[in-house]
């Protein structure tokens, strides 16, 4: 057979198989496996905690008496100064390492020698990337912690600032009841509380260190696993070889926890929509957070809400593509699970964005109270402070209440007018026990105030919530 033939006629040069693995091989890979297995494009976001745990694993390896104290030295000031060239921009990324973990070793042997290659005695690629994916996620929660609390805090200012703001609150999209404005906006303070809790116990459940599981069945050096989980701000080694080289479930938490706190966004975002149109008027949005159009100059967009909506979408998609991957691995390790980061990145990234933005326009959009009070007077919405009433001070059962109430928004509808706007005469043509009080808790600003029960919507009680809220966000 003849040899094959370069572009210009020349010999191909035989590939030389990888020096950090090639030992059972005799050529190297072909271009486009090269191109399939190479993670260097996203993992390199994983060199902060790739150099955090091997420094810490060196350190145990010296401490344990398996490397000695002049290559633990050599291979600590090494690391040093591939940490400087990553953050100068100076590293050099090649597919032909494939990963961060390769990338880092081999810069290490050029610089300090053969005491690199002592560096990963006792561990494999296995438990390392695993413990810097865990590492990695457990940073981003907290960054996301803060993120959410800053989001949280702008929420309660703007709900204290409008915590007597009425507008019509909501169900199935048709007015129902007045709200207060602040009340609103706590209804959200507290669904991203929730997702900072789901975000805490992730951190809790993965803060678990992988190192010195190696491959998957641990390894014959006498390791002192319980040092490099201290070392890093773990609680604990893993239980289990296994589990700790192929669980990643607690980056399928973490994105659960993303992707609902995606939907909260989503929501919120859905209503600035809303708000910010012209049928209601209710916020206006400057031009930090929106845009206008290229041909319809009297337009102003809300197109950093529209791209928040749409943001929960692609951190849902990162979910499901990692559930799907690992649905059908067996124990323990397969390279199917190189596919876990792209997904993982992408949707800590996207929330931070979206948290960080909507923060912004919470802080940013300027409240129209008065569209807010006009559009409560449209929808009846005190016609369940009229039953209520019926049956608190004429001792009506609910349910003829309900009925009474519902001829009298009969009346005021053929009439074209408020049920607040209604004679005392009208109203006894209906029930004729009805008294003027009866009149008084049909305006909106009564029907808010009467609503003190814990929770509800009362000035006085967004008050005491916002209060309550800045407690638990160790503002108070």
């Amino acid at each position: 057979m003849s040899n094959r033939k370069s572009a210009k006629g020349q010999p191909a040069k035989k590939k030389e198989a990888n020096a950090l693995w090639g030992g059972r091989f005799t050529t190297g890979p072909a271009a486009l496996m090269e191109k399939v297995n190479a993670s260097i494009g996203f993992d390199k976001a994983l060199a902060p905690q790739d150099l955090r745990a091997s420094r810490a694993h060196c350190t145990m390896l010296v401490e344990a008496g398996i490397l000695s104290r002049k290559d633990g030295h050599a291979i600590l000031k090494g690391l040093d100064q591939v940490e400087r060239e990553i953050a100068a921009g100076t590293f050099t990324y090649t597919p032909a390492l494939e990963d961060i973990h390769m990338h880092v070793e081999s810069r290490l042997a050029e610089l300090i020698g053969d005491a690199a290659g002592r560096l990963h005695t006792a561990r494999s690629r296995n438990d390392q990337v695993a413990t810097d994916f865990r590492l990695w996620v457990r940073d981003a929660i907290d960054r996301l912690d803060a993120d959410l609390r800053a989001l949280q805090a702008a929420l309660v200012a703007r709900a204290e600032e409008h915590a007597e703001t009425i507008l019509p609150g909501y169900t199935h999209l048709q007015a129902a009841q007045p709200v207060t404005f602040g009340h609103h906006l706590l209804a959200y303070f507290e669904m991203f509380d929730r997702d900072r809790g789901r975000l805490r116990d992730c951190r809790a459940r993965l803060n678990e260190s992988p190192l010195g599981a190696a491959a998957l069945a641990g390894t014959s050096y006498p390791i002192d696993r319980k040092a490099t989980a201290k070392s890093l701000g773990f609680d604990a080694p893993m239980a289990n070889s296994m589990d700790a080289v192929s669980s990643r479930d607690f980056a399928l938490e973490f994105m659960s926890a993303a992707s609902i706190a995606g939907v909260h966004l989503s929501r919120l975002a859905e209503e600035m929509v809303l708000w910010a149109s012209q049928r209601f008027r209710f916020i206006g949005l400057s031009d930090a957070f929106s845009t206008g159009s290229s041909i319809m100059p009297q337009k102003r967009n809300p197109d950093a809400a529209e791209l928040v909506r749409a943001k929960a979408g692609r951190i849902i998609g990162c979910l499901t593509s990692l559930l799907i991957t690992m649905k059908g691995l067996p124990l323990t390790y397969s390279k199917d699970m190189q596919e876990d980061k792209e997904p993982t990145f992408a949707a800590a990234d996207q929330l931070e964005l979206c948290v960080q933005v909507m923060a912004g326009m919470v802080a940013d959009m300027k409240v129209n109270k008065e569209a807010m009070l006009a559009a409560t007077r449209q929808g009846y919405l005190t016609a369940t402070d009229l039953a209520d009433w019926l049956v608190q001070e004429l001792g009506m059962p609910f349910r003829e209440a309900h009925h009474v109430a519902g001829r009298t928004v009969r009346i005021a509808e053929q009439r074209g007018v408020g049920l607040e706007d209604l004679a005392l005469a009208d109203l006894q043509a209906i029930e004729p026990r009805i008294t003027a009080k009866a009149q008084r808790v049909l305006r909106v600003e009564a029907s808010v105030a009467r609503r003190t029960s814990l929770g509800g919507t009362a000035p006085s009680r967004v008050k005491a919530a916002v209060k309550q809220a800045r407690r638990r966000l160790g503002q108070a």
